[in-house]
């Protein structure tokens, strides 16, 4: 258990971002599915890999319970939370409502530099075979996209949405072969973009996330019944 953080740890006594570094931390274990839903993150644990008081932990535990990822139970103590059939029919409600328009206001301002770096991301996925190293492509190739947007609260919303379902998306994509249809969406949609057709970027990315839903909602039944 936590390996993962092991890697990262380093002395954060005399660090006073220590807080921001263990919520990276632990986000990054959290979206990944290396920590799992349900699974209990231990204050003291998580204390004595970073060599800090509980006083940062406790901090960083606030942020990712703001944002949906951790609860606190009595009892229990600190817990990933599980998503619901109902917490994901939302999310991607706003998925789909969000993306294709900050795509669209993307393309207004788009730059050959920012096409480019979405082109690089999209032909390092054909050789990528990782799921973990697939979906912080794929959530990097989305983020380029989005950036010349200029609608950082929109960004926000979508970050936090994402990180919600990251780690069953992941699952879905690697024991579904998702990733090849999710490849092709990709290309269509960069098309789309280097043609600064707005309308037509704005449907495939709603398309996009649609089927991605569809098949999340597929993986969570078949998943279920197993």
């Amino acid at each position: 258990m936590y390996e993962g953080l092991q890697e990262r740890a380093v002395d954060l006594l005399q660090t006073t971002a220590s807080s921001d570094i263990i919520y990276n931390a632990l986000r990054d274990e959290i979206i990944s599915g290396r920590i799992q839903p349900g699974e209990r993150i231990r204050q003291e644990n998580i204390a004595g890999i970073f060599n800090v008081s509980r006083i940062p932990v406790r901090e960083a535990l606030k942020r990712l319970e703001a944002q949906g990822l951790v609860q606190n139970k009595r009892y229990k103590g600190c817990v990933v939370v599980p998503i619901s059939p109902r917490d994901l029919e939302e999310i991607y409600e706003i998925r789909a409502t969000l993306e294709p328009l900050v795509i669209e206001k993307s393309i207004e301002n788009m730059t050959s530099e920012t096409l480019e770096e979405a082109r690089k991301l999209c032909d390092e996925f054909s050789s990528e075979i990782d799921s973990t190293r697939w979906g912080e492509r794929n959530r990097s190739f989305h983020e380029t996209l989005y950036r010349d947007a200029d609608r950082p609260y929109h960004l926000k919303v979508i970050d936090e949405a994402i990180d919600r379902v990251d780690a069953y998306l992941r699952a879905q994509l690697l024991l579904t072969n998702g990733m090849e249809r999710a490849e092709k969406e990709h290309v269509g949609i960069l098309q789309a973009c280097a043609d600064r057709d707005g309308k037509l970027a704005a449907q495939r990315t709603r398309d996009h996330i649609l089927g991605s839903y569809h098949a999340l909602v597929d993986y969570f039944k078949h998943h279920q019944k197993n």
